[in-house]
């Protein structure tokens, strides 16, 4: 049927962190010989796929299991995540040649690697017997009935890869701008480029970020973010109330909570939270008053590590915005495939999306759904020729079925070891926020140092010093003429 995207007036988006397609979704359609109830092919994994170890001995696949130690905290480490880390799981060598082909054979190898540099370290974050054959344990749909459910009850897309072979805030980057300018690590302070919030603001489109339980990260990535006014951001419970009351915008981002005891899905972080967050995102649009015209997208920023059988293509556009890659990189290969899930009424269940466009999806297919639906410009090559996502919506009439009708959320019932250290992504927030600009009693402009000792004193940092920027800036705006 006719593309129904003109149906659709509000696009919200959740991007979680770090897994792979196989490792969430791949055992999706197992019981049906990777077909879904449609019809439509699917490529998920048969059962028969593998990883050689230290000795080549090959490491098969298996389905993680409930009865296991701690089903929801796997793998049992944080897999190597990084360029040249995701270079050895897909090459075998962290430095492949321009024209190598990947055949995604150096996972086990490459987990047993992090499992030491781990357990080298003072702080330790692996769980107790955490084994490289870990890396090749797989989620069922039955341990993950709220993100299949909702794969199978809408569409599942099983050929949408990370925009970049690296790191978290690289790949969103180029889900909200088109380009990382170059950059493959998450150390970049701000990125310099437009994004998508401020291309739709200069069409006078409405848009919002919200962060978890704190204000998003997202607000200081880009300087049209940073600009914004602060009507634009809020939290989860201000998403929840706009959705209720049928005042989203068009454009929504949503943000998890990065902490270890969060909801991110981060490795070896608890799955259940995430599967919790996705459950509430779904209520509050489909019990909203403008659910018959919504489109949710749910997906991962990158694979974290975490196996897939599938390599990625290498035919895409550099962004072509004059920056220069890093590691020599030029930006025409993808990321490992990540788990997507696009959610409408408008949605045939069952479907297994794919593009008809010879150039694969990738997160920048956001940005070309945004663009062919409210008209706002292409930020680089890349989202000007990515593939819009508006064809999965077929249907001409919104459905009033629940796909997660009688399904209960899973619960973890154990927590990680290390759940008040600070994450990752819990000091780059703090790094971000220590550097905005606000004056010590003296009159200068200068950067705070947090305490990185422990989430709670880190987060009370971030919400006390965002507090006081966000009265800095309002403070300035009164002061400018007209």
């Amino acid at each position: 049927m006719a593309n129904q995207l003109g149906n659709i007036d509000h696009i919200v988006y959740l991007m979680l962190e770090n897994r792979s397609f196989d490792q969430m979704l791949g055992f999706l359609y197992s019981d049906s010989g990777n077909r879904s109830p449609a019809g439509h092919a699917f490529d998920g994994l048969t059962g028969q796929e593998s990883n050689p170890d230290d000795a080549g001995r090959p490491v098969p696949v298996y389905k993680i299991r409930a009865s296991d130690a701690h089903p929801y905290l796997m793998p049992g480490a944080d897999p190597g995540e990084g360029f040249l880390n995701t270079n050895y799981q897909l090459f075998g060598t962290d430095a492949p040649a321009h024209d190598a082909i990947p055949n995604n054979q150096g996972f086990v190898r490459n987990f047993k690697a992090a499992i030491a540099s781990d357990l080298a370290r003072h702080y330790r974050d692996s769980l107790p017997g955490t084994e490289p054959s870990q890396i090749m344990g797989m989620y069922t749909p039955e341990l993950l009935p709220v993100l299949s459910g909702l794969a199978r009850g809408y569409a599942v897309c099983d050929a949408w890869f990370a925009s970049v072979p690296s790191m978290t805030m690289p790949n969103r980057a180029f889900a909200l701008a088109g380009t990382s300018q170059g950059h493959l690590d998450d150390h970049v302070k701000i990125f310099t480029c437009p994004s998508i919030f401020g291309r739709l603001g200069e069409r006078q489109i409405d848009w919002a970020v919200f962060g978890y339980n704190r204000d998003p990260i997202t607000r200081h990535d880009f300087p049209d973010t940073q600009s914004a006014d602060d009507s634009h951001f809020g939290h989860f419970r201000d998403f929840q109330a706009r959705a209720a009351d049928g005042t989203l915008p068009a454009f929504t981002f949503l943000e998890p909570s990065w902490d270890a005891n969060g909801n991110s899905q981060h490795p070896n972080y608890d799955v259940a939270a995430g599967e919790q967050l996705i459950h509430d995102v779904y209520q509050a649009v489909r019990t909203g008053k403008n659910w018959h015209r919504t489109l949710l997208i749910i997906n991962y920023d990158e694979h974290g590590g975490n196996y897939d059988h599938i390599a990625p293509p290498a035919n895409v556009a550099a962004p072509g915005d004059g920056t220069q890659g890093e590691f020599g990189f030029d930006f025409t290969r993808l990321g490992v495939r990540v788990p997507a899930v696009l959610v409408s009424p408008l949605i045939a269940p069952g479907t297994v999306f794919r593009t008809s466009s010879t150039t694969p999806i990738d997160h920048t297919s956001v940005l070309a759904t945004i663009h062919q639906r409210w008209g706002t410009a292409p930020l680089s090559a890349r989202d000007r020729a990515a593939p819009s996502l508006g064809d999965v919506l077929t249907l001409t009439r919104a459905r009033t079925d629940d796909p997660l009708q009688g399904v209960s959320v899973p619960q973890a019932g154990i927590h990680h070891p290390n759940a008040a250290r600070p994450s990752r992504l819990d000091r780059l927030h703090a790094a971000r926020i220590a550097a905005l600009p606000l004056r010590n009693e003296k009159g200068f402009y200068e950067e705070a140092t947090p305490d990185l000792r422990s989430s709670s004193e880190l987060g009370d940092f971030i919400r006390d010093r965002s507090a006081a920027w966000r009265e800095h800036m309002r403070r300035l705006r009164q002061r400018r003429p007209g």
